[in-house]
């Protein structure tokens, strides 16, 4: 369950912050300064990252029996700036609050 863990937490915060990288400044460049190019580079990148956040995201949710609406917004969390980093300290102090009422040391990594 730790691996669970410390898989979605990268995720979170990488497509956490290639989401902001896209919102404030790839976006911006191309409206602005009429050039496109990171947004082309960078929306597909968001776009691949946040399937495999996903399905991190699923299968922490498996392995901790997150309820199903809890997981649904959980994974909704990195389509909207900054949210994605609220979504996993949340997630995280959950996690590590079960992990330590169940006595699992080991697990909790």
């Amino acid at each position: 369950m730790a691996k669970a863990l410390t898989r979605y937490r990268a995720l979170a915060y990488i497509v956490g912050v290639v989401l902001v990288t896209l919102v404030l400044v790839a976006v911006p460049l191309k409206y602005a300064a009429d050039t496109p190019q990171l947004v082309q580079t960078i929306g597909p990148l968001h776009g691949v990252l946040y399937i495999v956040y996903l399905l991190a995201t699923f299968d922490l949710a498996t392995k901790t029996r997150l309820p199903f609406r809890r997981a649904v917004l959980v994974m909704l969390a990195g389509t909207i700036p900054f949210v994605s980093f609220v979504a996993e300290r949340s997630v995280t102090r959950e996690v590590r609050s079960r992990l330590a009422a169940s006595g699992d040391a080991d697990a909790q990594g």
